[in-house]
């Protein structure tokens, strides 16, 4: 291992240089990071998994950087012209533009102004002038006219195209140039002439300017997206005459000798032709990547909360996929999440007159109570697409006209019709069709939403902001581990899990994910974890990386359901005979009692075990089936419809954060249209982004701040006292 590179890992995330090769040395052996952060915890002090995935970010980064550094080395050695202070300030380089810059004047150009001057010769004329004669001017320039060249213009013009590109492939000078973009550059944006935007999303940059070292990540990337949609044009700005001031202090050693009025053209010539141009894109790019990870990391919050969002345990939900024309389609679902019957009511279709016709209504009120009542269901869930508030307003109504003793909920269905159309759908609901397969989902999202979640591609999730103006490659790398540690985090039931849920835990892939399923199909359900070594091409690697988050709640072996390896299980059982525990009783209060009287530090000693692995058992055996969603607010049930009409400014609501973003936060209070909810609204104190107080499924109490009937949007304050200023 490179020991320069792990003291730079060292020193960016303070943690000890043990922890970083402890870590980097399992991963080597084939670890997962859920497997490392849950398992290991005595060998890398503890680490998390978002500090083990920093660190093997970090060494990927580095290790790139190096190999790149060793290329250029080498490429610049072929070449014979490698000093001792080059290869110092390349291995020096902290950054890839770095490095980039010192290869600059060593690298094959393709045919540039300067290397057609150079193949007629004019190189040593250029060497001249910037040696800054007294005099002798036109007598040098005069022995360069001859064969291609042919007038002393010509000349100078050669040497002087030669002396820009020398400017421009200085590493220092552009390293200097493009700090000074970055501090004092300004981002201008003008609307282009022919620009259609007849919706005016951009209308704010069709004359905008701020400050590159000031602006946000999000205004970033709305300004890259309206550029490529050709709305409007985009152009760093920055006093030029500052730029030639500073380069020309560099570069001009004698300020009599004749050649300076031509060293100032070249010096000009190499600003506005090769060096702003290109350090505009570099600075424009280094922009666009720090907008590109606010968004990534805006969405993988938001995705985590998300997926961590409580399950409505042990209710049978009636789900339903609004749609005017084609109808609601509804699908019961038990509390297994097995559905038990669909169907489909017309409660917002038209009559050719423009009237929803009363017996259509009647119909699909009878059609809703029967299976209500048929399966005595508990909860409505209504997906928040087309006619969502319809829908929604139709069964309030009928939950008051007759007294319905049930509840409903509006469920986020995004990316729902992605999964109701994919190969996985269709194997679990092969006689459905894409709407059903839909119903189907928004019910189980509620009762689950971790195990139908994962079934969806996470880019189809809407929880982000500007996630699809991002390099695809690093929002998958970033949502895939989003996805790997909350299903890890919460562990999965081997017997019910879906092929999708199974694809995430650790140690498993695709095919063993799959493998399961067919052995589950074949043998039954596994009564053991030690079962899971019958499933084919299973190997011994992949068993031990997933069976400790592979649990069997109702099997032969009481350890099995909890999240205990079983690399630990010879502990576990000798705590247990020692303090007298059985299986039956793990979670009841005899257990709570006897461990909260064990004398940890004492145990620990005599079992030579480690404190980690020793608290995991114990918290084991006091609650087996522990669940970290359960920490989080239930979903927000309702039970009667709110319209815009209703409200009135100050009008306290309770409402579920539906998307965090860098201006704010969009909260469903019950209306058409989530709510507003600025950043400058959410506290008294100042905050530096929403998600350092709100998280995606929090319920929150809200006031009305503003209400625009017109365009159907409301502003919501959580600061009562603003109201009215």
């Amino acid at each position: 291992m490179n020991e320069n590179i792990i003291l730079e890992i060292k020193k960016a995330l303070s943690i000890s240089e043990k922890q970083i090769t402890t870590v980097l040395n399992l991963l080597d052996e084939g670890n997962t990071i859920p497997f490392i952060a849950r398992y290991r915890k005595e060998a890398t002090g503890g680490l998390d998994e978002e500090q083990i995935n920093e660190i093997f970010k970090s060494w990927e980064y580095a290790n790139n950087l190096l190999e790149r550094k060793e290329a250029v080395i080498r490429l610049i050695e072929e070449k014979g012209m490698m000093t001792e202070a080059l290869k110092a300030e390349i291995l020096k380089a902290t950054k890839l533009v770095e490095v980039e810059d010192l290869y600059r004047p060593f690298k094959e150009k393709k045919k540039t102004k300067a290397t057609e001057a150079i193949a007629k010769g004019l190189e040593p004329l250029a060497k001249w002038m910037l040696l800054f004669p007294n005099d002798g001017l036109d007598k040098e320039v005069a022995l360069y006219v001859k064969d291609s060249v042919k007038t002393p213009l010509e000349a100078l013009e050669g040497a002087k195209y030669i002396i820009a590109e020398y400017i421009s492939d200085d590493a220092n000078y552009r390293k200097s140039l493009r700090q000074e973009l970055v501090n004092h550059g300004t981002v201008v944006t003008q609307v282009k002439k022919n620009a259609v935007d007849e919706r005016k999303v951009y209308e704010m940059y069709y004359d905008y300017s701020e400050q590159v070292s000031k602006i946000k990540p999000h205004r970033i990337l709305a300004i890259n997206r309206a550029e490529n949609e050709k709305i409007i044009t985009v152009k760093i700005e920055l006093d030029r005459e500052r730029m030639l001031s500073y380069l020309e202090k560099k570069i001009i050693k004698r300020d009599h000798s004749p050649v300076v009025p031509h060293i100032k053209e070249a010096i000009e010539d190499s600003l506005k032709r090769l060096i702003y141009p290109s350090l505009e894109r570099e600075v424009r790019s280094e922009l666009t990547d720090k907008g590109e990870e606010q968004a990534i990391e805006i969405f993988s919050v938001n995705l985590q909360k998300l997926l961590l969002q409580p399950p409505m345990k042990g209710k049978v939900v009636l789900g339903v996929d609004p749609a005017f024309r084609t109808g609601c389609k509804l699908s019961v679902v038990n509390e297994q999440g097995t559905v038990l019957e669909k169907g489909v009511i017309y409660p917002h279709e038209k009559t050719m007159g423009g009237h929803i016709s009363e017996k259509q209504i009647m119909e699909s009120q009878r059609d809703l109570l029967l299976l209500v009542k048929k399966y005595k269901v508990e909860i409505i869930a209504i997906g928040n697409g087309t006619a969502s508030r319809e829908t929604e307003s139709f069964v309030a109504n009928l939950i008051k006209s007759v007294g319905l003793k049930v509840q409903y909920v509006i469920v986020n269905e995004a990316g729902a019709s992605v999964y109701s159309a994919s190969e996985l759908a269709r194997e679990e609901f092969p006689d459905f069709s894409v709407e059903e397969r839909s119903a189907a989902s928004i019910a189980r999202r509620l009762q689950d939403p971790l195990s139908e979640l994962v079934k969806i591609d996470p880019k189809s999730i809407g929880v982000g902001q500007y996630q699809h103006d991002v390099t695809p490659k690093k929002l998958n790398d970033q949502l895939n581990f989003v996805v790997t540690q909350a299903v890890n985090q919460v562990g999965v039931n081997i017997n019910t899990a879906s092929k999708a849920l199974l694809m995430y835990v650790s140690g498993l892939n695709k095919s063993s994910a799959e493998n399961i399923v067919k052995y589950r199909d074949k043998s039954g359900k596994f009564r053991n974890r030690n079962d899971i070594l019958n499933v084919p091409k299973l190997g011994a690697k992949s068993f031990e990386q997933s069976v400790g988050f592979l649990r069997i709640p109702d099997g032969d072996e009481a350890l099995d359901m909890t999240a205990v390896h079983p690399e630990s299980y010879g502990i576990a059982k000798e705590i247990m005979k020692r303090f007298n525990i059985t299986g039956p009783m793990f979670g009841k209060d005899i257990v709570k009692d006897a461990v909260k009287s064990i004398d940890r530090k004492k145990l620990q000693e005599e079992l030579k075990v480690d404190k980690y692995t020793l608290d995991d058992i114990l918290d084991a055996f006091v609650a087996p089936l522990r669940d970290p969603r359960d920490q989080f607010s239930q979903p927000l049930l309702r039970s009667d419809i709110l319209k815009l009409e209703d409200l009135s400014i100050g009008m306290e609501l309770e409402g579920t954060v539906r998307n965090v973003v860098d201006f704010g936060a969009f909260i469903d209070v019950g209306l058409k249209e989530d709510g507003l909810l600025h950043i400058s609204k959410i506290s008294k104190s100042y905050i530096k982004h929403p998600k350092d107080v709100l998280n995606v499924g929090d319920i929150v109490k809200v006031y009305v701040l503003n209400i625009d009937l017109n365009r159907g949007k409301v502003g919501l304050t959580m600061l009562k006292e603003t109201i009215g200023k």
